[in-house]
Parts: C-alpha cells; sequence; structure tokens
C-alpha cells in the first residue's frame, strides 16, 4: 500500500509538472513558439526584378542596344540532394555556367540552400529539371544580351555573373537600370505546399529597373569604330579613342575607344584596361590641344588680342629649363609675332608669352598670371574636375598657382601647351565647346533619360546640368576664326569644303616613362581637337580623338588625318548643310 501511495504522489507530481510547462508554452511563450513554427513552415521567395533595358537612338527614334533574356538559377539543399547526381547533371547540360565548387559545398556543415550555376538557359535548365533530382530549385531570372556584339563598349560596360553592373552605362546607373526585388511570404502546410489562405501571406510586388535612352547615335556610334579600327591598321597606333558631341547642349552623340571588348562575354579578355572608358576615366596630357585654354584666357581679360605682337625665339628659360619650339623655321626664329601667327605655328614660346601677358608682364611669369590661368582652368573650364556626365569619371590635376614646389614657373610654362597636368577627353572637349559655342560651359550628357510606357522620355532627376557664361561671346568668336585660320595650309584633301567652318587644334605629347618625360620622343599620344559648322554659323559638333600605343610615337599630324576622315563622315551621316542650302 506504501508502495502505491508513493507511485501515486510521483504520477501527480509529474502531471503537475507537464501542466505547469504546458501553461508556460502555452500562455507564457504563447508568441515565441508561434513564430517558431512559422519559420518551419514559412517560404520566402525573392520576386527578381527586371533589369531596364538600355537604348541608342537611331534617328528620332530609339532603339535597344542591350536586352534581357531569361535564364536560371541552379539551387540544391545540400544535406539532401544527391552529391553524384547534381554534379553529373550540371556537368552534362550547365558546364559552363556551374559558379560553386560542389566539393566545397557539400564539406561545409548546415548548408541548406546554395546556388551552384547562374545564367542557365532555358533549354539546359529544362534538361536539369527532367532528372528529378531530389530538392533541386530552378529560379528564373535574366540574363544580359548585348546583339551589338563589341559596338559601344565603351559607354555600356556589363553585367557580372551576381547581376551587378560593371564599367560604363551599366555601372554608373546600376542602381536605376537594376529596380528593387519583391517579395513572396506565405504560410506552408507539413508538405511545404503554399496555403492559400492566411492573414501572414505577404506579396510584394518587383519593381522593374528603368529603361534607360543614351543620346548616342547607334549608325554614327558604329561608323566612328569603322574609322578608328582603319586608322589604327593603316599606323603605328594600336589604341585610338575618339568623341562627338553637340557643343549646343552638350550632348555626347558618338564615343568609343578602340581595342573594345564584348560585354556578352567580357571574361574573355586579355588586358582588363579595355574595360575603361578611355574617355571619361583616363586622364592624360593632352598637350598643345590647350593652347586654346590659355588664348582664350589671355584673350578674354584684355590682356592681349589676336594681333598682339611678341618677339619669337626658337626656346625660352624658365627656372632654368629650356623650353624649345618644335616648329623651327627661319622665317620664325628672332622675328616679331603675332599671337595669331602663335596659334597657327603652334609655338611653346606664343602660349608662354600669353601667360606672361595674362601676368601683366609680357618680360615674365608673375604670380598673378599663375593665380589667373589656374582661375580659368580650374574654375572657368573645369579642367581637372569630373564633368557630371552620367558615367564614371575620373578627374586630373591642375597644378596650385602657389605650390610650394622648385620650378613653379616652369610647370606653368609647361600647362600653357598642355603638359605637366592632366584630363580626361571629356574634360578637355567639354571645355573646347565652351571656346567655340560662344562661351557657354556646359554639363556634358550622355543620357537623353529614361523610357516610360515605350514611347516618353522622361529626363533623369538628381543629376545637376550647369549652363556658365564663361567667356564673352567676343572672345569666342575670335577663337572661332583662329581655329579656322589654323587650318589654312595643314588642310587635307576634301574636309575643307565649300560652305563649311572647320577649325581645331592638335596635340603631341611627350609620355612620363620611369617617372620622366621620354627625351627619346619614342612615347608621343598624338591628339587633335576641332568644330564642324556651316560657314559664320555656330559649330554643330565638336570632334576630339587621341591615338596612342606601348612604345609608339603618334604625331598630332596623324591624329588631324584621324579627325579629317570623322569629320567628313559626321558632316555626311548627320546631313549638316553647308551654308545658303
Amino acid at each position: 500500500m506504501r508502495r502505491l501511495k508513493i507511485l501515486k504522489y510521483i504520477t501527480l507530481g509529474a502531471f503537475a509538472i507537464i501542466v505547469v510547462r504546458l501553461f508556460f508554452i502555452q500562455i507564457i511563450q504563447h508568441d515565441f513558439w508561434v513564430a517558431k513554427a512559422n519559420e518551419q513552415h514559412t517560404l520566402l521567395e525573392t520576386i527578381t526584378a527586371k533589369r531596364g533595358e538600355i537604348y541608342m537612338m537611331d534617328g528620332d527614334q530609339p532603339t535597344a542596344v542591350v536586352l534581357n533574356q531569361s535564364a536560371y538559377q541552379i539551387i540544391i539543399d545540400p544535406a539532401v540532394t544527391p552529391k553524384d547526381e547534381i554534379k553529373n547533371a550540371l556537368e552534362k547540360y550547365a558546364k559552363e555556367y556551374i559558379t560553386a565548387d560542389l566539393d566545397e559545398v557539400y564539406n561545409t556543415e548546415g548548408l541548406r540552400y546554395y546556388i551552384v550555376a547562374k545564367n542557365v538557359p532555358y533549354t539546359n535548365a529544362s534538361k536539369i529539371a527532367d532528372e528529378e533530382i531530389k530538392n533541386v530549385w530552378l529560379k528564373e531570372g535574366n540574363k544580359r544580351v548585348y546583339p551589338e556584339g563589341e559596338m559601344g563598349s565603351t559607354i555600356l560596360g556589363f553585367v557580372n555573373s551576381d547581376g551587378l553592373g560593371q564599367y560604363g552605362v551599366e555601372g554608373s546607373l546600376n542602381n536605376l537600370l537594376t529596380g528593387k526585388d519583391g517579395l513572396l511570404k506565405s504560410i506552408s502546410d507539413v508538405n511545404n505546399v503554399a496555403l492559400s489562405i492566411g492573414k501572414d501571406n505577404i506579396k510584394i510586388p518587383a519593381e522593374d529597373g528603368k529603361n534607360v535612352v543614351l543620346s548616342v547615335d547607334r549608325g554614327l556610334e558604329k561608323g566612328v569604330e569603322e574609322v578608328l579600327a582603319e586608322a589604327i591598321n593603316s599606323t603605328a597606333a594600336t589604341n585610338a579613342a575618339a568623341l562627338v558631341m553637340n557643343p549646343r547642349n552638350g550632348e555626347v552623340l558618338a564615343m568609343t575607344a578602340l581595342p573594345g571588348y564584348n560585354p556578352g562575354d567580357y571574361g574573355n579578355v586579355k588586358d582588363a584596361s579595355v574595360y575603361l572608358n578611355q574617355v571619361t576615366e583616363v586622364p592624360y596630357e593632352p598637350a598643345s590641344i590647350f593652347k586654346n585654354f590659355v588664348f582664350s584666357a589671355a584673350i578674354n581679360e584684355g590682356k592681349m588680342t589676336a594681333d598682339t605682337t611678341y618677339f619669337n625665339t626658337p626656346s625660352t628659360e624658365v627656372d632654368g629649363n629650356t623650353i624649345w619650339n618644335a616648329e623651327q623655321r627661319a622665317k620664325l626664329n628672332n622675328q616679331n609675332l603675332t599671337m595669331r601667327d602663335a596659334l597657327y605655328w603652334s609655338l611653346n614660346v606664343g602660349s608662354i608669352q600669353a601667360l606672361k601677358f595674362l601676368g601683366d608682364n609680357p618680360n615674365e611669369i608673375t604670380a598673378e598670371g599663375r593665380e589667373r590661368l589656374y582661375h580659368y582652368y580650374n574654375d572657368k573650364f573645369r579642367l581637372g574636375h569630373a564633368t557630371g556626365i552620367e558615367l564614371i569619371e575620373a578627374e586630373g590635376f591642375i597644378w596650385d598657382p602657389h605650390a610650394e614646389i622648385y620650378g613653379l614657373n616652369a610647370a606653368y610654362a609647361n600647362m600653357t601647351f598642355g603638359q605637366n597636368l592632366s584630363a580626361t577627353m571629356i574634360q578637355t572637349a567639354t571645355a573646347f565647346s565652351s571656346v567655340v559655342n560662344g562661351g557657354v560651359w556646359r554639363t556634358p550628357s550622355i543620357v537623353k533619360g529614361t523610357l516610360e510606357d515605350d514611347k516618353t522620355i522622361k529626363p533623369l532627376e538628381n543629376y545637376e546640368k550647369i549652363e556658365d557664361q564663361i567667356l564673352t561671346p567676343e572672345t569666342s568668336a575670335t577663337m572661332r576664326s583662329l581655329l579656322v585660320n589654323n587650318r589654312s595650309y595643314k588642310a587635307r584633301a576634301g574636309i575643307d569644303k565649300p560652305g563649311y567652318d572647320v577649325g581645331g587644334k592638335s596635340g603631341t605629347a611627350q609620355v612620363i616613362v620611369d617617372g620622366a618625360y621620354d627625351e627619346s620622343m619614342s612615347n608621343l599620344v598624338g591628339s587633335y581637337i576641332g568644330f564642324v559648322a556651316p560657314s559664320g554659323e555656330m559649330p554643330e559638333y565638336v570632334i576630339m580623338v587621341k591615338m596612342w600605343g606601348e612604345g609608339k610615337a603618334l604625331s598630332g599630324g596623324e591624329a588631324q588625318n584621324l579627325f579629317d576622315t570623322l569629320s567628313n563622315y559626321v558632316i555626311d551621316y548627320l546631313k549638316v548643310k553647308p551654308k545658303g542650302v
């Protein structure tokens, strides 16, 4: 009897413990255990946003140059999915799309969800699905397609295997193009079948990325690339870059550099530097092209005119450095010349003279001259600074007028002809546009806007557009006249057509090798910048070209040949009508 009583008390005690525990779980910890249950029976699925497409202009109509194609991710549960089966299926149907080391995946404890292949085409993915391997999921997404191949790669960039835009517009406008993923959340039964009814079901729709329309003319871009390819084939150059823009509104119509690459096969390149946009991301020394800017500054400040004279010598001494004119002719040396002559013959002594005029002392470089030149280079022309174009940009370098360095005057003397500083092509072309367009610096643009409802182009928000009158219209008119005059003895057959004004300036830059300028002249970069306009009218197009190659000596004259060919092409392609037509 005593034993029965003891057993009874033990049973009652155990029952009491169970009751207390159930009360604690069901009442006190109710919310906690409901949440845990929901975690085990909740299906979460990301609804992938569709990436926006990219368009170029074809006449007045946008035409797609970057598209999306359905593609799939292959996802496994390493704790359940048979390793050998999925490995064989991937090797058989999606070998080139595998993104994971399966041995490493299966050796990692605790993994229940892992993406083992990406961008798998529908046909391949469906064959894996047909294998009916346990716990293998196919998640639909989009793969980027570039139907034009290498055309426009400098501008477009690419999307990597993680879906992130890299370089070009894909990189700079990645957030706009990507959109925002949505979410599907539902409560499931014990078999992971979604229950259609329940207050906890949530569906957040995906917000697709915006379709972006570029100002680039597709046909012109293709034609410019063909002209550059021919220039590389027919000269010592291994690389060439070009920019065509409208100085009246800052729109870019073509922008390219060769060699390029296929954004759809971006991993198959020998040199990753081809990803860089040579026009916006690579500062360099444009050389005598910068004479346009020091002449504009001195004329605009009223310190000289095109007909102001100076005594030209073969060379000049600055801070103990001898700076020579590249052009050495008896009729130029030790003679009184005009500043018009100095620009015409691209005389370094002449551009240094413009700096002296800026400092109110025709015989030496002064602090005031340095300050005024810096004000124009840095503040007005915005050289060495990002322009604000809707692309990834590098900056550059302009010496401070009071920098504590030895030979500051010599540095500024070299800056008058575009050495001892750095700027990108887009900075240089934007500054040049203000020289010839009436004196207005405008933010350059390569994006017209987003395509809404497949027909309306809506301008981008949050991109500041600057219009700043930095030169007088009179200064700009004088510079246009000087630049047209520059070509009067250098014209190539067929370029200076009747009814057109074509003006420009070349630059041949020494290159720094092992920390110093290569005095052997075996490394030279050739550049040319100019404009096209019906005679007597404002320029319609500015064109800038650059030619270079490691260990190659490319001159401004060769760059001018390329400019001339491009000018003819632009005039014909864009149907620029001559004066009176």
